[in-house]
């Protein structure tokens, strides 16, 4: 392990913080009403007083974070922090520094999916952030955007699906449906 990787903590086969592959996602798409409204509940769940919310630049996704804080807030939430990153950047350090440090109950992410992946793992090789105190948007809630930052490095990570079903990773870095929308 290189010193300072993920402030003293193993992070697997993580050996950078930057991805050295191509992908290819989906055309971002606005938050649902019902994903919208499932993030906040399961921050409540969660017990989260305050919260950080971080999004791409995308249009749709600076949306999605404008409709959850104000949806946090008008159910008495507290916001730490509402913060975005680009898709591509140099290294994404100062975004994460900033994110880890904000002082949040729980850390809410959205997509895009390469720009969250960059980001999430220069959060594992930097910061102490932690993956089990973070909720995700459905835009990245799909298997093959979590596969980017690797299942091993997300332990406890949790997050809605577009329709509003929660999911969370399990132990043997399985994803578990825990709730279908309006459970």
């Amino acid at each position: 392990m290189e010193s300072g990787q993920g402030a003293g903590r193993i992070v697997g086969a993580l050996t950078s913080s930057l991805l050295r592959e191509e992908y290819a996602s989906a055309p971002e798409i606005p938050m649902s009403d019902a994903e919208v409204l499932a993030l906040v509940e399961l921050a409540q769940q969660r017990g989260a007083q305050s919260i950080a919310i971080g999004s791409g630049r995308h249009p749709m996704c600076l949306a999605g974070a404008q409709a959850l804080s104000d949806a946090w807030q008008h159910a008495g939430g507290e916001l730490a922090l509402v913060l975005d990153w680009p898709e591509t950047a140099a290294s994404w350090l100062r975004q994460a520094t900033r994110f880890s440090q904000a002082n949040a109950d729980l850390w809410i992410m959205l997509g895009p999916p390469l720009g969250w992946a960059q980001m999430t793992r220069r959060l594992l090789w930097s910061t102490p952030w932690k993956p089990a105190r973070a909720l995700l948007a459905g835009g990245i809630s799909d298997r093959r955007t979590l596969d980017l930052v690797g299942l091993h490095n997300l332990p406890g990570i949790a997050g809605t699906t577009r329709d509003g079903a929660a999911w969370h990773l399990s132990a043997n870095d399985r994803i578990i449906e825990i709730q279908g929308p309006g459970s």
